[in-house]
């Protein structure tokens, strides 16, 4: 899995993930132009959308819902480090559901893969590489 981020212009990036592009920026009073979502913003969806697939996977294959599901996902910013934290993953089902499926639906998106990543820490490495044109210079 592999995704490129390239510089486009002021604090404004190209995030590159197969044939897809979408636009990561800062907000006005943050030196951007607002035209794009931010990298925390970013780590929300990921976790929602990661939330949705896996809710909407639960109703699918118990013939409860085939759509209409929507996630709500808030964090607080936390310093020392610098971070986010205290996540709340808030999923909408589009049909009314028992205790047990309620229950079914709440392990289900717990298994979500960005979920589980964030729960783990995962080994971070980076690396430092010079551009060809750079070098050159």
């Amino acid at each position: 899995m592999e995704v490129k981020i390239s510089h486009l212009e002021g604090v404004k990036f190209a995030i590159q993930a197969r044939s897809h592009v979408i636009v990561c920026d800062q907000p006005l009073d943050n030196g951007g132009e607002d035209s794009g979502i931010t990298q925390p913003e970013l780590l929300l969806a990921s976790l929602g959308a990661c939330a949705a697939y896996y809710a909407l996977q639960f109703l699918k294959t118990r013939n409860l819902a085939q759509t209409g599901v929507e996630v709500s996902v808030t964090a607080e910013k936390l310093s020392q480090p610098a971070r986010l934290g205290n996540f709340h993953v808030q999923v909408m089902s589009p049909v009314p559901l028992s205790a047990e499926q309620t229950e079914g639906i709440k392990r289900s998106v717990q298994r979500c893969l960005i979920h589980n990543t964030l729960l783990s820490l995962p080994e971070i490495r980076v690396e430092l590489t010079i551009s060809t044109a750079a070098a050159v210079s």
